[in-house]
């Protein structure tokens, strides 16, 4: 009886901030889902198809997918911008952000040599740099305090959504065609299908347009969060995440193919195999997004980013157990994966949510802006970190997950330190 009441409670909890969500963050994360299913088909193909097929090198894809890093910080910067601009603003931003990123996926369809493949991920670096900031601010504008890591949570569960559709069907794809460009040409549908759902559905946000007539200087703008010294903390440990995300993204799907062998037949694992993979991963996120934002709603900001710091170091640790060990290879990347995932889940919507809360409210893209500057650091380094690992000799290779085990300790001092000055 009282397991059935408990149960109720939290159907009924469920259910009440879940009506509390703005209307316009649906709509926004319906948008997000068609474009992070296209985002599906590419994001893990893409350097197995570079490296694979194309002919060429681990380091060189991972520098020229780190190329994104720069224009992609010209992009947050001057999206940052353009998303606290009573002129342009959020939604104008976003649509700017769709049109180059559908653009830049063409582009890498028709990749042929390292110099193409540069270009194409210097535009896709600007098509993302526009749009987080922009799109980080949108949900931030539509959410209240007391239900802010849940509607940052909502985007996040529609962006997985979109990835484990996409990667599952581009594993099918590619079982059926044998073609890698095609997955580009659907990226840049879904990113055309996403400008469509902004163009309709979004409009400038309530308070965004409040404060049309109360925007600082530009210049005085960038000053202030600058010298925000708690931010720049926060900003220092967010770097050692991006840089641990965009191993998922580029060295992982690469490490499966080329370097975790299935015993029985000598050679990597498979396309569909490594689609299987992360499709797990965002699957055990989807599921895991609402209960464990809901656990950690409980903890604060700093707390629960050294749980999500934790998670990274169990799940390195058990990828490197996956490239050494005699057996069972397969069970430990399912389970070096599920622990990314808590990782993940752990870690965005309280992210956000703290980004959020140091921001004054006429400054939010401008944070975020610089908060996502630290994607692109992280890829920036991360990228190009992964692919030289990849080029080394198998124990080097394996011993570059133990570094990132390590790391953690680093984050997780930072974070003890922010939570100090954050309480003063």
């Amino acid at each position: 009886m009282t397991f059935k009441l408990m149960k109720l409670a939290s159907q009924s909890q469920l259910s009440s901030w879940l009506s509390s969500i703005h209307p316009q963050v649906w709509i926004f994360a319906i948008g997000r889902f068609f474009s992070e299913v296209g985002t599906g088909f590419t994001l893990f193909y893409a350097p197995i198809f570079f490296v694979n097929q194309l002919g060429l090198s681990a380091t060189s894809v991972g520098v020229a997918l780190g190329s994104a890093s720069i224009s992609g910080i010209v992009g947050r910067i001057t999206g940052g911008s353009l998303a606290d601009s009573g002129y342009w603003g959020r939604r104008r931003t976003l649509l700017l952000a769709t049109a180059i990123s559908a653009i830049a996926s063409l582009v890498l369809a028709a990749t042929n040599n390292f110099t193409t493949l540069v270009i194409g991920s210097l535009i896709s670096g600007l098509g993302i740099g526009f749009y987080w900031p922009a799109a980080e601010a949108v949900v931030a504008d539509a959410s209240q305090i007391d239900n802010r890591r849940e509607t940052f949570a909502i985007a996040r569960l529609a962006d997985n959504l979109g990835l484990v559709i996409g990667i599952v069907l581009a594993g099918f794809l590619i079982a059926i065609i044998g073609s890698y460009r095609w997955l580009f040409v659907i990226d840049a549908i879904s990113f055309m299908v996403f400008f469509g759902v902004v163009y309709v559905g979004i409009s400038e946000t309530e308070q965004q347009q409040i404060e049309k007539s109360e925007k600082t200087e530009l210049f005085a703008s960038w000053m202030a969060v600058l010298s925000d010294r708690r931010f720049l903390v926060y900003i220092a440990v967010n770097i050692f995440f991006t840089i641990y995300i965009s191993q998922i993204h580029s060295t992982l799907p690469l490490y499966f193919k080329n370097f975790v062998f299935v015993k029985s037949i000598a050679k990597g694992f498979t396309e569909t195999t490594i689609s299987g993979l992360f499709a797990w991963h965002l699957v055990f996120a989807i599921i895991c997004q609402l209960p464990v934002t809901s656990i950690l709603k409980r903890c604060s900001h700093t707390l629960a980013l050294t749980v999500s710091a934790i998670f990274w170091a169990i799940g390195f640790g058990l990828i490197w157990v996956s490239g050494t060990a005699p057996s069972h290879n397969l069970v430990w990347l399912i389970l070096a994966l599920a622990v990314f995932a808590v990782a993940i889940v752990s870690y965005t919507p309280s992210a956000a949510s703290l980004v959020t809360e140091l921001a004054p409210e006429n400054q939010r893209g401008v944070y975020f802006s610089i908060n996502a500057l630290c994607w692109a650091i992280g890829s920036f380094i991360g990228h190009p970190l992964g692919g030289w690992a990849l080029d080394q000799p198998q124990i080097i290779t394996n011993s570059y997950w133990l570094g990132f085990t390590l790391s953690v300790a680093i984050a997780v001092v930072i974070l003890q330190y922010l939570n100090r000055i954050l309480a003063e």
